[in-house]
């Protein structure tokens, strides 16, 4: 039975269709009115409040936490400062990546880590003859994401100490309508964008007091739908979207290593041993075969392929979570995994892994299409990610 988060009061009163989504065993908006553009262009021009409660937490404490983390993750947490939040995967002994999410350093022995699936029991294989404690606080800690480029002035409008001085990537206490919460400078959409974390228990009133300061703002609470739109402009990739994880696969072809998810800038071979870290080090030496790389479909040629039956170009709104062949010439050299039309922009994009030497940056390539229950070939371009990056993202 799928459960409801601590914002469910909220969520459920605003959503005109009660269109929801499974996240993690529970209910989660797949969008609140008729159409996700509104919550959208939130994200692009006001500020989007997203409920992420059902991200998996997991706090780990003692003077072994940052070993255990480091024996995990790719990224170095030894040298974290406190106060310091990173992004990283971490993988199987093969250098496979299992997961992705995000360590906070919260203290110097203590650290809060978040993954889109459970990682409880990897968490506790890896801590064997440590002095380490690791909790599950998914269902004790609720979250949410407020995202767009007046997420910061409507923040200093109810927080009681101001945002200004906060850092990308660090987080800081704080405290909203009398709740203390943990802010941290951290998104999923590719745009100015934080994080609040606090008691489940008290959730509602913060949830209150962002709604009520956004009022003049234009703040929108905002869902799944058009969080995949944002999230694919900002290249970020999705588990079990675009990659399987390494312990869901059932062929050798379903995994992937960072280098092959364009994550070989997360992936640190300098420090001491990490699982996979002799796998990544032997890919890294000879080069990897595949690349997660951005596609930017030729309008021209797309609108073409549908002009030939007669047709405008008909193109959803919603990102299409499927595998979208990828050629070169009459060869298949990769797969588009999500695919968009990104508003912002006027192009439609796609994620996609490609196989060397395709995935090199202008090399010209086709995307394969539905047209009329025809399967065509829109000409398209292999560009860098992310498509969308607004300059106040990091100031």
């Amino acid at each position: 039975m799928l459960r409801t988060t601590p914002f469910h009061p909220r969520t459920s009163a605003i959503n005109q269709l009660q269109n929801w989504r499974r996240w993690s065993g529970y209910y989660t908006a797949g969008l609140y009115e008729m159409s996700h553009e509104r919550e959208y262009w939130a994200i692009r021009n006001a500020a989007a409040l997203f409920d992420v409660s059902p991200l998996m937490k997991y706090l780990i404490e003692g003077p072994d936490a940052a070993r255990l983390l480091d024996r995990i993750v790719t990224r170095n947490v030894q040298k974290m400062s406190i106060g310091q939040v990173i992004y990283t995967p971490w993988c199987n002994s093969e250098g496979k990546v299992l997961d992705d999410g995000t360590v906070s350093r919260l203290g110097e022995t203590t650290f809060r880590m978040t993954s889109a699936d459970p990682n409880l029991r990897w968490l506790n294989l890896n801590a064997a003859g440590m002095n380490v404690s690791i909790t599950d606080i998914s269902d004790n800690v609720a979250a949410l994401s407020l995202q767009g480029p007046k997420a910061r002035v409507i923040l200093n409008q109810c927080a009681a100490k101001s945002l200004d001085g906060l850092k990308y990537f660090r987080l800081m206490e704080n405290v909203i309508a009398g709740i203390p919460v943990t802010i941290s400078r951290t998104g999923y959409t590719g745009d100015l964008g934080y994080e609040i974390w606090m008691e489940a228990g008290s959730a509602l009133p913060v949830w209150d007091a962002l709604m009520a300061a956004g009022h003049d703002y234009g703040i929108a609470p905002a869902g799944i739908l058009a969080l995949d739109v944002a999230r694919v402009e900002a290249g970020l990739i999705l588990i079990e979207t675009d990659y399987t994880a390494a312990h869901h696969a059932i062929i050798e072809s379903q995994k992937s290593s960072p280098f092959e998810l364009g994550l070989g800038w997360a992936v640190n071979l300098e420090k001491g041993p990490f699982n996979g870290k002799q796998a990544l080090v032997a890919e890294k030496a000879r080069g990897a075969e595949w690349l997660f790389v951005g596609l930017e479909v030729d309008w021209v040629g797309m609108e073409r392929l549908f002009h030939e039956v007669g047709l405008p170009p008909q193109i959803s709104p919603l990102t299409l979570r499927a595998s979208l062949p990828v050629f070169k010439g009459s060869v298949q050299v990769g797969y588009a995994s999500s695919s968009t039309w990104s508003p912002v922009l006027k192009k439609y994009i796609a994620l996609a892994h490609v196989q060397k030497p395709y995935f090199e940056i202008g090399t010209e390539v086709l995307l394969e299409v539905t047209v009329e229950h025809q399967r065509k070939y829109a000409p398209a371009k292999v560009v860098k990610t992310p498509f969308y990056e607004p300059e106040w993202k990091k100031k």
